[in-house]
């Protein structure tokens, strides 16, 4: 009898050290769960900028011409040898992949002295650029620095001519509401912006103009179509 009734103090005593252990465990488990499941939305960076710009067509848009549309912006410029070409064929290949009217991309240059509307049309034709929602933009050069600047992606400075058509092979993801828009990546945190390049490895740590990877057009393309439904 004696060693029953010591017994049931050290059962007591172990049920109120176990309990909380699992209720935390649970708790743990549960915001786990609950921040996954949040973050497989796409993260908010911040309203679109506002921009006025001419088109290959000769026509002005506007951020607010691309109201209801999802979107892509890039800056480039049509003589750049390096990595504009693989920027604007990395945005062709998500065209055809999506094929969707509200779909639209923004490509603005960075070279507007060189780039005007007419040098566009012929860009964009060789680019086989085929929706009418894919715009070449053209303007006042000192605008279009302050809009890559509001952009929060890297133009070179017009004044300096070593790094005036320097430019970030970054692309934003603009949704139908002109939010810009991002994924998380492995480490929680939002990317803000996908790269346009190419790489000589499938993680993207690589960059290669001839490079055969193309890991974060494979995400826009997710991410796209995520903000399309």
């Amino acid at each position: 009898m004696k060693s029953r009734s010591k017994s049931r103090p050290q059962q007591s005593s172990r049920t109120k050290i176990v309990v909380p252990l699992i209720i935390l465990a649970v708790v743990f488990v549960t915001i786990g769960l609950g921040i996954g499941y949040f973050k497989k939305d796409l993260y908010t960076v911040m309203k679109v900028p506002e921009f006025n710009l001419t088109d290959q067509n000769n026509k002005k848009i506007t951020n607010h011409d691309m109201q209801g549309k999802v979107y892509l912006v890039e800056f480039f410029y049509s003589r750049c040898p390096t990595i504009c070409p693989v920027m604007n064929h990395n945005m062709r290949h998500i065209e055809d992949q999506i094929n969707n009217p509200d779909f639209g991309i923004i490509s603005i240059s960075i070279d507007p002295t060189n780039d005007t509307p007419e040098v566009l049309k012929n860009h964009a034709a060789m680019m086989g650029a085929k929706s009418p929602n894919w715009h070449f933009l053209t303007g006042d050069r000192d605008y279009i620095g302050k809009i890559a600047d509001q952009f929060n992606i890297y133009v070179g400075d017009k004044e300096d001519q070593a790094e005036s058509l320097n430019h970030s092979g970054m692309i934003a993801l603009v949704d139908k509401n002109g939010n810009i828009r991002s994924r998380y990546g492995k480490d929680g945190m939002p990317i803000l912006y996908y790269s346009g390049l190419n790489y000589k490895d499938p993680e993207g740590k690589e960059a290669e103009l001839s490079g055969k990877y193309h890991p974060d057009r494979e995400l826009l393309i997710e991410d796209i179509k995520k903000l399309l439904k």
